[in-house]
């Protein structure tokens, strides 16, 4: 995992300019980090007014929002300042929900070697590679919530041609 990003990923006031930029939508649900190295990813999505559904539990896009953050935060680490730059995508999201999320909703994403090893193999390669990973969601007494997988690609960024005068 590249450090610069790692120091930029748990200062709370610069991960909240971040999401605010960026994922705004994340950021009003209440979408956070709360730990991550290079092998693991927590996030954490609360039950409130604005990711709320009618159902009286967490909307299921907010769920989704804080299942794909998990592995995307190691996707992005590790993808961080490679040369060649990267460009990544999440090809497929598969999800399953166990639980009503009344609160706080904890998601885990521990596959951040096997993130690793497949920008890896996009670096040496040059070719476009895939890995699947696994999202887990539970509540404050850990109890199953939700179960993700999602699908990455990653692909070395084509280089833009200059335009000549």
């Amino acid at each position: 995992m590249n450090e610069k990003f790692l120091r930029l990923t748990i200062h709370p006031f610069k991960l909240l300019i971040f999401l605010f930029k960026n994922l705004p939508s994340a950021f009003f649900s209440g979408v956070r980090v709360q730990y991550v190295d290079g092998d693991k990813c927590v996030v954490t999505v609360p039950y409130k007014w604005f990711s709320r559904n009618p159902f009286r539990s967490t909307y299921f896009a907010c769920l989704s929002m804080a299942a794909e953050m998990s592995t995307g935060v190691l996707a992005m680490g590790h993808s961080y300042g490679q040369n060649p730059p990267l460009s990544m995508l999440v090809l497929k999201v598969e999800g399953t929900f166990s639980k009503k999320a009344t609160g706080i909703t904890t998601f885990t994403c521990d596959e951040g070697k096997r993130i690793a090893m497949a920008i890896k193999e996009t670096v040496s390669s040059g070719k476009s590679v895939s890995v699947t990973v696994r999202a887990v969601g539970k509540n404050k007494i850990d109890e199953l919530v939700a179960d993700f997988y999602l699908t990455w690609s990653f692909k070395v960024k084509a280089h833009k041609k200059r335009k000549s005068l």
